[in-house]
C-alpha cells in the first residue's frame, strides 16, 4: 500500500513537471514574433530619409515661374533647353553655376536668361547707351558706375539691351543648294523643314552667325550644328554626315558647314529649324523662293 501511494506521488509529480516544462517550452515562443515586429519596425527609416530628400528643395526652386526661369522636365538636357530658349548652352552652365552639365534633377529651375551682371557690362557699347540716355546721365555718373548702380533698371526692360526688331531680322538664305522640300513645316509633329538630297551634299550656314552647338547629343537630331545669329534668331542643321565647324566658331551666310547624312533619320536628309526667341517657326516663311 505504501508503495501504491508513492507511485501515486510520483505520477502526480511526473505530471505537475511536465506541465511546468510544458509552460517554459511555451514562454519561449514569443521571441519570434518580437523580432518580427523589431524587423518591420525598421523598414519604415528608409522611407523617411525618401521623404527627408523629396522634400529637400531643388536648385533654384525659389525662382520657378518668374520670367527668364526655366524648369527642367523629364527628358531635358543642357542643349534642348538652350535650343528652346535661344541660349548656347555653355552660358546656361556659367549663369547657374552648374558643376555637371550632364546632371540635371526634374523640377530643377535654371536662369536662361543673361545675368543682371551679365547684361549690364561695360563692355558691350550696346548697354551704355541706354544706361547714359537715361538717368545715369542727368546724375552725371560714368556709364560703369551708372550700370553697377542700377541694375534692376537694366534688367527690367531687356528690350533695351537686345537690338531692335528690325536690326535682327536677317536675310536668309536656303541651307541647302537644291533638293527637295520632303516635309514641311507642323507646329506639332515637325519643328522645321526637311530637305532631300545625297550623302555628302554640302550644308550652308542660312545666315551670319556663331557656332553655339556642334555635335550629336540632341536625341532625335544627329549630327547636329546650331548657330546662334543674334538676340533673336537661332537656325539649326541636323541629320548630317560630317560636322565641319566647331564651337563658338564665326560663320558667314552661305559657308558650307556640314555634309549631308541621315545620323538618327530613316533616310538622308537635312532638318533645318529657324528658332525666333527659342521658338520654331516656319522656315518657309523667312526663306527667299526658289
Amino acid at each position: 500500500m505504501f508503495e501504491s501511494r508513492n507511485r501515486g506521488w510520483k505520477l502526480v509529480l511526473a505530471c505537475i513537471a511536465t506541465a511546468v516544462l510544458a509552460g517554459c517550452a511555451s514562454s519561449t515562443r514569443p521571441p519570434a514574433p518580437v523580432e518580427d515586429r523589431g524587423t518591420g519596425a525598421a523598414r519604415p527609416a528608409p522611407v523617411a530619409t525618401e521623404v527627408a530628400a523629396a522634400t529637400k528643395p531643388l536648385p533654384g526652386a525659389e525662382n520657378a515661374g518668374k520670367p527668364g526661369y526655366f524648369t527642367v522636365k523629364p527628358g531635358h538636357t543642357l542643349i534642348r533647353i538652350g535650343l528652346e530658349n535661344g541660349q548656347n548652352w555653355r552660358d546656361l552652365v556659367r549663369w547657374n553655376g552648374l558643376e555637371n552639365p550632364n546632371v540635371l534633377e526634374v523640377g530643377q529651375v535654371l536662369r536662361v536668361v543673361p545675368p543682371v551682371t551679365v547684361a549690364a557690362a561695360p563692355e558691350s557699347g550696346v548697354v551704355v547707351r541706354p544706361v547714359t540716355s537715361g538717368a545715369a546721365s542727368a546724375a552725371g555718373a560714368t556709364p560703369t558706375l551708372a550700370a553697377a548702380s542700377a541694375p534692376r533698371a537694366a534688367a527690367s526692360a531687356p528690350a533695351a539691351v537686345a537690338a531692335p526688331a528690325s536690326e535682327d531680322e536677317l536675310a536668309w538664305a536656303w541651307p541647302t543648294s537644291g533638293g527637295a522640300v520632303l516635309a514641311g513645316y507642323d507646329e506639332v509633329k515637325n519643328k522645321g523643314i526637311d530637305i532631300g538630297g545625297k550623302a555628302g551634299e554640302p550644308v550652308l550656314a542660312s545666315a551670319d552667325g556663331r557656332v553655339v552647338y556642334a555635335g550629336a547629343g540632341l536625341r532625335g537630331y544627329g549630327n547636329l550644328i546650331i548657330l546662334k545669329h543674334n538676340n533673336t534668331y537661332l537656325s539649326a542643321y541636323a541629320h548630317n554626315q560630317t560636322l565641319l565647324v566647331k564651337e563658338d566658331q564665326s560663320v558667314r551666310k552661305g559657308q558650307k558647314i556640314a555634309e549631308m547624312g541621315n545620323t538618327d533619320a530613316d533616310r538622308v536628309k537635312l532638318h533645318f529649324e529657324i528658332r525666333r526667341q527659342g521658338k520654331p517657326v516656319d522656315p518657309a516663311k523667312y526663306l527667299p523662293a526658289r
